[in-house]
């Protein structure tokens, strides 16, 4: 079975615990690569975050899916797409979730700058290095927001019923963190308008995931493989579960493609 095009995720999915690729995982890539295969790999990370963990041979060969899918860059079609969170919303946004909490941990992510009212220990709550960019509110409500993030204390219920049908809001790592983005930002959707670029069915691509942004890809595409750590949601619309990302789950299944 072949697959013209394969989307890998990459948090807990190609990155270990450590986020670095090991090198099986890099070779599979390459041999399926180099048998015709195109990979796009899809993340909720931002662009910096992405030329940080993955090597050189990956990020020459890939296109990609930033923010859960509010920008794309398609080295298969040479186009790039941004769909943004308007600064009216963004401006909503803030102003609901400062009035719950003054002191929530939010964030803006805009084009792969990050900022933030205030600064704070963002490896710690984050997860990730770096700090973001100290901004006022003011500037902060004048932003098209790539994404939208925050951890800590909100009715995370609440807030969902505000903004149905305005925004795309994921809830990851547990619960701790929620990912804001544009309606129509969505990692399924940016796939499918690479894929249409490209002349590739949905149902011919293969698609490697672990949490709750990987849903609509899995219900879309025609192969999807969840990892070993993935949540039971993924492993119930799975073609097939592969071994865990600290077990190169991901070069598992690509090897038996070259085979």
């Amino acid at each position: 079975m072949k697959f013209p095009v394969i989307i890998v995720d990459l948090d807990g999915t190609l990155l270990k615990a450590n986020k670095e690729v090991s090198e099986r995982n890099v070779k599979a890539i390459q041999d399926c690569a180099h048998r015709g295969m195109k990979f796009i790999f899809a993340t909720a990370r931002p662009p910096r975050a992405v030329k940080a963990f993955l090597p050189e041979e990956l990020l020459e060969l890939g296109s990609f899916v930033y923010y859960n899918g509010a920008y794309t860059n398609c080295i298969h079609t040479g186009k790039q797409n941004h769909i943004g969170i308007t600064p009216a919303l963004t401006a909503e946004v803030l102003d609901y979730c400062l009035a719950c909490n003054p002191n929530l941990e939010i964030s803006l992510e805009v084009r792969d700058v990050w900022m933030s009212l205030k600064p704070y220990d963002a490896e710690t709550i984050m997860k990730v290095k770096g700090q973001p960019m100290v901004r006022s509110l003011m500037e902060l409500k004048q932003q098209e927001a790539s994404k939208i993030l925050f951890t800590g204390n909100l009715d995370r219920v609440a807030f969902q019923e505000r903004f149905e049908g305005k925004l795309n809001i994921l809830i990851t790592d547990q619960g701790e963190l929620t990912q804001v983005s544009a309606l129509n930002a969505s990692k399924e959707h940016a796939v499918s308008v690479i894929c249409d670029a490209m002349g590739v069915a949905m149902q011919d691509v293969m698609v490697f995931g672990d949490d709750v942004n990987d849903i609509g890809l899995f219900d879309q595409c025609g192969w999807p493989v969840a990892m070993g750590n993935a949540i039971e949601d993924l492993k119930c619309r799975a073609k097939e579960i592969t071994e865990t990302n600290e077990n190169d789950g991901v070069a598992v299944i690509l090897e038996r493609l070259c085979q």
